[in-house]
């Protein structure tokens, strides 16, 4: 039986993020092709996360900078370790190469951390995104990690083309991955709602993600006046995890701007909503929400960036704008015509039957860790760079670990 062992940045939380679904994903891939799966993680435990007794995967508390992983890893003895964002490769993975050479090393990036950041700097700045801005210390942080790994998964084709046209990175160790979904029967499609059926803006997104906390600012300040003039009687819910206070304090009923929080079921508020309006400024990877939203058939108003590595070559279902008063606008006419929002909504069932079927990437997948696991001594030999940062990685990290290491030990003597 084959041994994945998971290094996870968090517990995933699949009612929480997108992330968490991602995750959730892939570990069902392997459980379905009988890997013993070992999920482990610094992190303190949630009281969202999967129930991982249920899936039948172990799991394990780690420690950072601390020896007893490298033990851990000997009694796991993983085929592969995959490591969940590059953070986590930085911290375990020059231990992973020390304890078990062997193992592939599989970087799930989630998305580019560093793409999403110079997005960031850049909105902040009030400009567009300059070459330059990418050149950031947290791209070179997380493109070692790409380049020290034996495969990096990449959720959306920008960023594959990014990472090989911009960054120069082997194209062989990437490996283009996205939401993985099963297809949309239309005996389940019959069963939705219908436009009739349904009422309301809704927006949904966890409050740690900042891109989340600056659409609904947006929507607040911007978009929704102008939407509100023309539909008075129009509410905006907001749902979504780890609602802080500065979220909370825009609720305003009069103005039918409701805060609502986290929402056990999102596939029932995503039913019941006429039209998903979520104009994100800034990010990177695949947003979730719309996703989601196709398959509860909502149409759904967006940014570009917001629509970033979903629909490729087929119609968005709904409508894309870039400025507040163009997305107030489209935000109308998809609410108030039913024609527009049905042919929005089939838009969105193709993009979900077209994109993202679980059957055209699992058994990719799966085949390239077999030409790994059968000719990784030849793949690592093509990416020198890669071999480089590792060797500099073991020396380096790897004694800056053990020197933090020795020294929490220390403390702990001294308040003994």
């Amino acid at each position: 039986m084959n041994k994945l062992l998971v290094i996870g940045y968090v517990w995933p939380e699949p009612t929480s993020s997108a992330a968490g679904s991602r995750m959730v994903q892939l570990l069902k891939l392997f459980c379905a092709q009988d890997w013993q799966i070992t999920y482990a993680s610094p992190a303190a435990q949630s009281d969202y996360a999967i129930d991982f007794e249920a899936m039948g995967i172990l799991t394990k508390r780690i420690k950072a900078n601390d020896s007893a992983f490298d033990s851990f890893l000997n009694e796991v003895d993983p085929d592969v370790v995959m490591f969940d964002r590059f953070m986590m490769e930085e911290q375990f993975g020059w231990r992973v190469a020390q304890t078990c050479p062997n193992a592939i090393r599989i970087l799930d990036t989630e998305d580019l951390h560093f793409f999403r950041k110079a997005r960031y700097e850049a909105f902040k700045q009030g400009r567009s995104l300059l070459k330059t801005d990418l050149h950031s210390d947290e791209a070179r942080r997380e493109i070692a990690s790409i380049l020290r790994s034996d495969l990096s998964l990449i959720i959306s084709e920008a960023e594959q083309k990014l990472l090989v046209e911009d960054f120069k990175v082997l194209d062989e160790i990437l490996h283009y991955i996205p939401f993985l979904l099963q297809p949309l029967p239309q005996e389940k499609i019959n069963e939705l709602p219908s436009f009739d059926e349904r009422k309301d803006f809704m927006f949904i997104g966890n409050f740690l993600h900042q891109p989340n906390w600056d659409a609904v600012l947006y929507l607040k300040q911007e978009i929704w006046p102008l939407v509100r003039r023309k539909l008075p009687d129009a509410k905006l819910h907001i749902y979504g995890a780890y609602l802080q206070d500065k979220v909370k304090q825009l609720h305003n009923k009069k103005e039918g701007f409701l805060v609502e929080g986290r929402v056990e079921d999102a596939s029932f508020v995503f039913k019941n909503s006429r039209v998903l309006l979520a104009p994100l400024r800034f990010g990177a990877g695949i947003k979730g929400k719309f996703v989601e939203a196709m398959l509860n058939g909502t149409p759904s108003i967006t940014t570009t960036i917001g629509a970033e590595g979903i629909c490729g070559m087929y119609p968005w279902n709904g409508e894309i704008a870039n400025h507040a008063e163009a997305i107030a606008q489209e935000a109308v006419n998809l609410y108030e015509k039913p024609k527009r929002w049905k042919k929005a909504q089939v838009n969105g069932y193709n993009i979900i039957n077209n994109r993202f079927l679980e059957t055209n990437f699992a058994q990719q997948l799966f085949s390239k860790i077999e030409f790994l696991q059968a000719k990784l001594d030849l793949h690592r030999s093509k990416n020198f760079m890669g071999s480089m940062l590792m060797h500099h990685t073991l020396q380096g990290t790897k004694y800056m670990s053990l020197w933090i290491e020795a020294k929490n030990k220390l403390k702990e003597l001294e308040e003994r």
